[in-house]
């Protein structure tokens, strides 16, 4: 998967907390997608550098965080662009600069509503009947 997000030149990736890394619960926190922690886990070790994007601020922020530590799964920036986006525009930008967001209420602006578009995503990513692990 890696090679393919690199040739395809993705190095940054966002991703949604509630109803993506874990089952929609807000406030709480649902079940764990085991999957894709796993391979968020296997691309950051490969050198992919990770943000967490999510609404969640304040105690619920922080939870989030806890609970992906507790998977493994840690990031290089929460809610903000990584130290090399502001080296490269000299400004923080309130939009979060990725090369790929992961996020169970995106759609793409083009062709088939909820399509994988150009960047191929592993099959077993997007069936979700099987990826929230109890």
């Amino acid at each position: 998967m890696d090679r393919d997000m690199k040739r395809q030149g993705i190095q940054i990736i966002a991703v949604d907390f509630d109803g993506t890394l874990c089952a929609d619960r807000y406030p709480e926190i649902g079940a764990p997608n085991l999957l894709l922690i796993r391979q968020l886990i296997l691309l950051r070790k490969r050198g992919m550098r990770l943000i967490l994007w999510t609404c969640r601020c304040g105690a619920a922020l922080r939870d989030a965080v806890a609970f992906c530590d507790g998977y493994g799964l840690q990031f290089d920036a929460v809610n903000e662009n990584v130290p090399e986006t502001f080296a490269r525009y000299g400004t923080e930008s309130r939009k979060i600069s990725a090369d790929l967001y992961i996020d169970d209420r995106a759609a793409l602006p083009w062709g088939e509503y909820l399509c994988a578009g150009p960047v191929r995503i592993p099959e077993a990513i997007r069936e979700e009947s099987r990826i929230f692990e109890a």
